[in-house]
């Protein structure tokens, strides 16, 4: 009699086994999940660092433009300003666009074909919908990280509007 009971706990143990290898397996899906929007959500913060970057580069290339006030023609020029004897800078470095992963970014052209800003080239869906500073109310409820556009606007003088850019797809 003792020897059948044996038998019996034994079952008892694998199929215990097998529950924990189970749950084991749906905790650690649920923590890959929540690790992936993580990442997604830094990637995110990231890009608007990284965007409002070039924003305030542009900015400052316009502003500082020696003789009449003119936008980049290309990104390297917020790196690099040869316009004046000694070098400027307005970024360390070009960078990299997080969410897409590459070195390319949209450009968003003004009138005269300088860069007054730049976007993501990636369609896909952001998470963060809402609560963005004020500068980027506009990005609220956009469907694609690609509607993120980081343009600098320069304050119109009372007697002529603001130049309105057009969003031009390119690399750097």
């Amino acid at each position: 009699m003792g020897r059948a009971r044996v038998r019996w706990c034994h079952g008892f143990t694998y199929i215990g086994v097998l529950i924990f290898i189970a749950l084991m397996g749906i905790a650690l899906a649920g923590t890959g999940v929540i690790w992936h929007t993580e990442t997604r959500r830094e990637k995110e913060r990231e890009l608007l660092f990284v965007g409002d970057q070039f924003r305030r580069a542009i900015g400052l290339y316009y502003e500082r433009s020696p003789g009449a006030k003119r936008f980049p023609k290309g990104l390297e020029d917020l790196v690099f300003d040869r316009r004046y004897p000694n070098t400027q800078r307005y970024l360390r470095r070009l960078y990299a666009d997080p969410v897409g992963g590459t070195s390319e970014w949209g450009l968003v052209t003004g009138p005269e074909g300088g860069i007054v800003g730049v976007f993501s080239l990636s369609e896909a869906e952001p998470l963060k919908r809402a609560g963005f500073p004020m500068k980027y109310k506009e990005f609220e409820g956009t469907a694609r990280y690609s509607e993120w556009r980081f343009m600098y606007v320069p304050a119109a003088p009372a007697n002529k509007p603001a130049p309105q850019p057009a969003a031009v797809p390119g690399n750097n």
